[in-house]
């Protein structure tokens, strides 16, 4: 931890803030699952990509996580952080096989649709949770998960840009 600098710290604090932010806004129930990962992996990858430090991604869903823990967004009480860190866990394991994703439209496609499908396996632990039927559990998962990987694309297929524009005007 002591490791970042006050503007790294500041600016994965601002990704978490934004990531509740999107996730409370997107609290209406539009009838599409998986809609709010469009937020979440945009401002992940983008925290991951600004921030040098190989657990960004973890650092910026953990505190969005507890945000949200202590807030009461979602239905899965202690389990809504693992909704948060598990894919920033994806995130931070993908940039470390692959450093140059931050400029790859094509790595950047492939780590948040690897991310995004980590909502099948919360989906998964809460209805075994739950004990729904086998049968109905499976469809509810693919379903889920499924549904959360194109949003989850949408949102890091807007990372490249923003990260080239945040460095040809010094940000990062």
């Amino acid at each position: 931890m002591n490791r970042l600098s006050l503007k790294e710290s500041l600016f994965l604090g601002f990704c978490a803030v934004f990531i509740v932010f999107g996730r409370a806004a997107f609290r209406l129930h539009l009838s599409v699952p998986g809609h709010a990962m469009f937020f979440t992996i945009f401002f992940l990858i983008l925290a991951r990509g600004c921030v040098p430090a190989w657990f960004a991604a973890t650092l910026t869903s953990l505190l969005a996580g507890v945000a949200a823990v202590l807030l009461g967004l979602g239905k899965g009480g202690p389990l809504i952080l693992a909704k948060f860190v598990l894919p920033g866990v994806v995130i931070d394991v993908g940039a470390a096989l692959a450093p140059g994703m931050f400029q790859s439209y094509a790595l950047c496609v492939l780590v948040a649709a690897a991310a995004s499908s980590t909502k099948s396996l919360e989906t998964y632990v809460v209805d075994v949770l739950l004990g729904m039927d086998k049968s109905v559990m499976i469809r509810h998962v693919l379903l889920e998960g499924v549904s959360a990987i194109p949003f989850g694309i949408a949102g890091g297929l807007l990372v490249p840009p923003v990260i080239r524009k945040l460095k040809s005007y010094g940000v990062i």
